[in-house]
């Protein structure tokens, strides 16, 4: 396993889905999963340092492990089955070691709640690595939309910090009502 950080968190255009790209600690290698938007505006929230009014489920799930006694030590993002990837939760409570299986999105969106360390199997950033610091070298890979990942990566390097602040301005002033109604 090998350490990632969260370095890109962003829309892509080509296929409207949202994209989180893990690099590696201290390399270029990077891993893109494509997430969900619930996940996706989690993951920024807790980048961009907005508090809900209410916790949200991924604090939720922070608060249970908390409550739990329990500490998250890292999270593993462990193998891509047919464009789908795995990841699993690695707790410790009172010296004994737990795996949770989870999705990679929510994982990360838990690890950074937690100040958790975040892995990914070697053989992942190999598929999406790069042969320079340029996302725009000869890799060609691509997501199961056909979308090319460097694509992205050039779409996010230009892009500047005002779409940040936007998304931030946009997070904070979500209401509960925004969500849309449900029944039971």
């Amino acid at each position: 396993m090998i350490e990632v950080i969260v370095a890109r968190l962003g829309l892509e255009s080509a296929s409207n889905s949202f994209v989180v790209i893990l690099q590696e600690q201290d390399g270029e290698r990077i891993v893109p999963i494509w997430i969900g938007r619930a996940e996706a505006e989690a993951i920024a929230a807790q980048l961009n340092g907005v508090a809900p009014a209410r916790p949200m489920t991924h604090d939720l799930c922070k608060g249970i492990i908390d409550a739990l006694g329990a500490t998250l030590e890292s999270v593993h993002v462990t193998r891509v089955a047919e464009t789908t990837f795995f990841a699993e939760l690695h707790l410790d409570r009172d010296g004994r070691a737990l795996v949770v299986d989870a999705r990679p999105s929510d994982s990360i969106a838990i690890a950074l709640r937690c100040g958790a360390k975040i892995y990914a199997a070697e053989e992942l950033l190999a598929v999406y690595e790069t042969s320079s610091d340029d996302p725009s070298s000869d890799s060609d890979a691509e997501d199961s939309s056909g979308s090319s990942v460097n694509d992205f990566l050039r779409a996010a390097r230009d892009a500047d910090e005002e779409s940040a602040e936007q998304l931030k301005r946009h997070l904070e002033q979500l209401r509960p009502e925004d969500f849309g109604k449900f029944t039971l």
